[in-house]
């Protein structure tokens, strides 16, 4: 489904990764590794195709993402350290706003059961500027419930979330990957899968 060629990543004048590759298939989860500032994020980027790498090809279904862009963002879904969320938007005007973007519908009854799956039934109809990181986070996450889509790119996806968030995140992304969803992301916290043994990729080592 996923594959990466070759891949090398500078910044500036600095070589951060080169020669990076990986193939990732349906049920299959990867978790990149790496210190801070050696290119975990960069990767994200790039194999978002938010970022050119300086070598090598991200292929999505056989097709370079740059060449399949339309149906690669209908099928893979990020989420970065930002959480892409519209202040003076609620958390249901930002899911449906989210979809409409990506050429699908989306009910209002489909995204209200989305939000109370993450905690936020009591924060549908309120401005994203009144809500904390946390909730914006499950506001994210309630995004990728909705999206359909069977990729899902995170980058460090438990910042902010409290315990109870953790499990939640932990278990959304068990239930996709076992469901034959793919998976990729970073973390600085240990992840529970409960059984889910993800690939591991270092980076900039």
């Amino acid at each position: 489904m996923l594959t990466a060629d070759e891949l090398a990543c500078e910044r500036g004048e600095r070589l951060l990764f080169k020669n990076l590759g990986f193939e990732l298939g349906n049920g299959e989860a990867l978790l990149v590794r790496g210190g801070n500032g050696r290119g975990k994020t960069s990767l994200l980027r790039i194999l978002c195709g938010l970022t050119v790498p300086a070598a090598g090809v991200v292929r999505w279904r056989g097709e370079p993402i740059n060449k399949a862009h339309e149906q690669y963002g209908r099928e893979m879904a990020y989420i970065g350290h930002a959480n892409g969320i519209k202040d003076d938007l609620s958390p249901m005007e930002n899911l449906q706003i989210a979809a409409a973007l990506c050429g699908r519908d989306l009910d209002d009854a489909t995204a209200t059961a989305a939000l109370e799956q993450v905690g936020l039934s009591r924060c549908v109809d309120l401005p994203a500027r009144v809500l904390s990181f946390g909730q914006r986070r499950r506001v994210a996450l309630a995004g990728l419930m909705t999206a359909g889509a069977p990729l899902w790119i995170l980058d460090e996806p438990l910042t902010g979330l409290d315990v109870h968030g953790v499990a939640m995140v932990e278990q959304m992304i068990r239930d996709h990957v076992v469901a034959g969803g793919l998976a990729i992301m970073t973390t600085h916290q240990s992840l529970a899968l409960d059984g889910l043994t993800p690939k591991i990729l270092s980076v900039g080592e």
